[in-house]
């Protein structure tokens, strides 16, 4: 396993790792861990397009087979005069 050293953090993002980590029941080391593991998760998952992430989120709903109702004319522009 690899190790990294970060220098210069803010002694509030410090205390809110450690509050946080608390919360969570493990050390600050490996809920440091946890948030870089689901940070760089999250940015591969995104890395599609947009209609295709749409696509993704839809997909379980399987919204193909919903009922799309007729058009209908379309109304009349209100006279304002």
């Amino acid at each position: 396993m690899a190790s990294i050293t970060v220098r210069n953090l803010d002694e509030r993002v410090k205390r809110r790792l450690r509050i946080r980590a608390a919360e969570h029941g493990c050390s600050m080391e490996q809920e440091a861990r946890d948030i870089l593991a689901a940070a760089l998760d999250d940015e591969t998952a995104s890395s599609g397009d947009l209609g295709t992430a749409i696509h993704e989120l839809f997909r379980p709903f399987e919204v193909e087979l919903l009922q799309v109702p007729p058009r209908e004319p379309m109304r009349e522009v209100p006279d304002f005069d």
